[in-house]
């Protein structure tokens, strides 16, 4: 006879619970550890409907690919209420563990990096870091020789007849994506008549919300690295602060904010 399926054995609860090992008799190096691996989960989970939606907007299939970007979206406020719980924990709580870390860092996250690579922020020496795990690096490689979610949004709108840039549709993906005045002018028609252009409309709107919520993390990144560590430089070597202060400038999809100014 088969052993009946419980609520912990369906969710692996044994193994699950088993992963967090503190390396030290601090007290807050638990939360430390259970709001990283928490966000890994949440991160799985944010790929998953990211990849989903991306191959349902290939097929011009967008309704289903609006429900998963809104649940990102909603994945992406989880993660960023985490910053709340982590914040609890104080300079001192942080030093009394901070040594054990060795190099370690949220930088080397590379499920992170993949969710950067799929929305358009491309820098193969990110890819690199993960060369001692081929087949972490293979995965990253191939997301970053991939279209964007944004270079697939607008092989659609040239698919629907706007006019698109052909070094936009086609180039190389493992760059950053460089704005464009004739995309800018394509958001611009879809905005200015949203009925007729309903789906796409959303479709513009869904991006901005992801990416508004990326913002959103890593501002509340930035400043619960102040809170705690002030202007240390971080355990992966990063400028810690200073670096995060940097990535906010990064934005993914140009012309959907560009736009607005236009209307």
């Amino acid at each position: 006879m088969s052993k009946s399926i419980t609520y912990r054995s369906y969710l692996g609860l044994p193994e699950l619970l088993a992963c967090q090992r503190p390396l030290t008799e601090a007290h807050d190096e638990l939360l430390f550890i259970s709001i990283h691996q928490a966000s890994e989960i949440w991160l799985k989970l944010a790929l998953h409907e990211l990849r989903a939606a991306r191959r349902q907007i290939v097929s011009d299939d967008l309704a289903p690919a609006f429900k998963m970007m809104a649940r990102v979206s909603r994945i992406q406020a989880q993660m960023i209420q985490s910053w709340e719980v982590l914040a609890t924990m104080t300079p001192a709580d942080y030093t009394v563990m901070r040594g054990r870390l060795g190099t370690s860092s949220g930088f080397q996250s590379d499920q992170y990096r993949e969710i950067e690579f799929m929305l358009g922020n491309k820098n193969a020496a990110m890819a690199d870091l993960h060369l001692d795990e081929p087949e972490v690096h293979e995965r990253l490689s191939q997301e970053l020789n991939a279209p964007s979610l944004y270079d697939e949004a607008l092989r659609l709108l040239a698919r629907r007849g706007f006019a698109m840039p052909a070094d936009r549709l086609e180039r190389d993906f493992t760059l950053p994506y460089i704005a464009s005045p004739e995309v800018e002018a394509a958001w611009v028609a879809v905005y200015a008549e949203p009925q007729k252009h309903w789906d796409l409309y959303e479709l513009a709107e869904k991006l901005v919300d992801i990416e508004y919520h990326v913002q959103l993390w890593r501002f509340g990144h930035l400043k619960t690295v102040e809170r705690v560590i002030g202007f240390k430089t971080g355990t992966g070597g990063t400028a810690g602060v200073q670096y995060l202060a940097k990535v906010l400038e990064t934005t993914f999809f140009p012309e959907l904010l560009s736009v607005r100014t236009r209307l």
